[in-house]
């Protein structure tokens, strides 16, 4: 009996449903972010550095992100946010148009 006998494979791992999980969950916690940080901006309290609401929209939550960044019109002024997470989202969106088409 071999240990590795029960681990999964890259294809369990990286399966649609897992997939979709990862997206759903860090949109959301894109989404909380930008609520967090409006709340803490109006409080003057310490804030979220704005390189990590980069990090999150860059590692799967843009569309999460853009949504918070307009409903709390939080960054809205500042022209990378404006530009920035949308173009993120643009690069996301043909991601998985050319995973859909050529991969799957």
């Amino acid at each position: 009996m071999s240990l590795f006998e029960d681990a999964l494979t890259i294809e369990e791992i990286f399966s649609i449903q897992n997939i979709l999980i990862y997206l759903v969950i860090v949109n959301i916690l894109g989404f909380l972010i930008m609520f967090i940080d409006k709340r803490k901006a109006k409080r003057d309290a310490w804030r979220i550095p704005e390189k990590t609401l980069f990090i999150v929209s860059m590692i799967g939550g843009s569309l999460g992100t853009l949504i918070g960044m307009y409903v709390f019109r939080h960054k809205t002024k500042k022209l990378k946010f404006k530009i920035g997470f949308p173009t993120i989202l643009v690069i996301h969106l043909i991601l998985i148009i050319y995973i859909v088409v050529n991969v799957l």
